[in-house]
């Protein structure tokens, strides 16, 4: 099934309706409040960059040669991708403007956007990747390992359709390096193409070797790993109230389960207090599990790509297959649940938790399942 942004141009009208997507959202507005400095971006304020973004975007033949859904998701990055810009820039005292850390602050504020629009989960994801990773063909060299970031980033995104929006953002820029940013574009392209992923995500050996190599700090690529996993570990993630308990007693009865809620319920810690205690017994009895080579659940919401990391190198130290299991339901109802729960959360805290969420993605883990209502 295709998806389409009601306000994205197509083959019928190629015309970008600048008058009704102003109407419509608060946050393109306050774009034009933001300035920017004139050294990289003569043109103007965000909102001027922005529709020359657009702009440019939709006159480019390999954007108008995508399907319905990929020109969609591309045209909203394009919209979104200096979203963060007004909350991040600062001016200095010398006149300067900088705007450090609007590209992960975008990344947040485009999946809070789309999410309160209802847009779909994977378009959704696609569009938060885009702005996350956007500048990534500016520069790519510039990273510690070029090769590494390329093919991570192609686990994620795309790396054709980042190319195409980091094109578009020169072209909607007036700045004396233009020229040298369209060659970087261009390298980008011939370095994906290179490493097999381009098109499409770089493939590998096997699940475990994908893992492996981005566990390692300077992996091969076309390393078959040997799979020296002796259990598994069924990681769920997910906000409170997305059905983790009812997937696990649904698909997986008869497996251990460490659950983080039921540990404070009996060490009578709420939820907002210091955590510590319960996070010990827990890694306690995954290490019992584990000796022993014991497959088991954890179960919490592990929302964090920090926290998520941490304990997945543990059990992989003790030679765990890991599969996440990401759960997500509509925010109205998750918030119902919540209200209906014995034990609910403050309705800040879960805000609070939706705006820390990070999805898990295919670089952490031998496999990862995203099942959304």
């Amino acid at each position: 099934m295709s998806w389409t942004f009601p306000h994205c141009p197509d083959a019928n009208n190629w015309t970008i309706d600048w008058r009704t997507l102003e109407t419509e959202f608060d946050w393109l507005r306050s774009l034009a409040d933001c300035p920017q400095d004139p050294r990289y971006h003569a043109e103007g304020n965000v909102l001027v960059h922005t529709k020359l973004v657009c702009e440019a975007l939709v006159a480019l033949p390999k954007w108008r040669a995508l399907p319905v859904t990929e020109r969609s998701v591309l045209f909203v990055a394009a919209l979104l991708h200096d979203v963060a810009k007004p909350a991040s820039t600062l001016i200095e005292t010398d006149g300067a403007i900088s705007s450090k850390g609007h590209v992960l602050q975008g990344a947040k504020m485009a999946q809070q956007i789309l999410w309160d629009l209802q847009v779909p989960f994977r378009e959704r994801e696609a569009v938060v990747a885009l702005v996350k990773y956007g500048s990534l063909p500016l520069w790519f060299w510039d990273k510690p390992n070029p090769e590494k970031a390329v093919i991570k980033t192609s686990q994620i995104i795309r790396c054709d359709m980042l190319s195409l929006l980091a094109e578009a953002d020169v072209w909607g820029r007036y700045c004396d390096d233009q020229p040298q940013l369209l060659e970087r574009i261009a390298f980008f392209r011939e370095y994906a193409q290179e490493n097999q992923c381009f098109h499409q995500p770089r493939t590998f050996r096997s699940n475990h070797s994908r893992f492996i190599y981005f566990q390692k700090e300077n992996g091969n690529a076309d390393y078959a790993a040997y799979d020296d996993t002796r259990f598994e570990v069924v990681m769920m993630s997910g906000l409170p109230g997305a059905g983790k308990d009812t997937w696990i007693q649904e698909n997986i009865p008869d497996w251990a389960v460490i659950s983080l809620d039921e540990l404070r319920n009996t060490m009578k810690i709420a939820p907002d207090e210091d955590q510590g205690a319960v996070v010990n017994a827990a890694k306690a009895l995954a290490k019992d599990y584990m000796r022993t080579g014991k497959s088991f659940v954890w179960n919490a919401t592990n929302i964090s790509r920090q926290l998520r990391g941490s304990l997945i190198r543990q059990f992989a130290n003790y030679q765990a297959k890991i599969r996440i299991v990401y759960l997500e339901a509509p925010w109205e109802e998750l918030l119902k649940r919540n209200r209906d729960r014995s034990a609910k959360l403050p309705e800040k805290v879960l805000y609070k938790m939706k705006n820390r969420l990070e999805v898990p993605d295919i670089t952490e883990a031998q496999v990862v399942d995203w099942i959304v209502q």
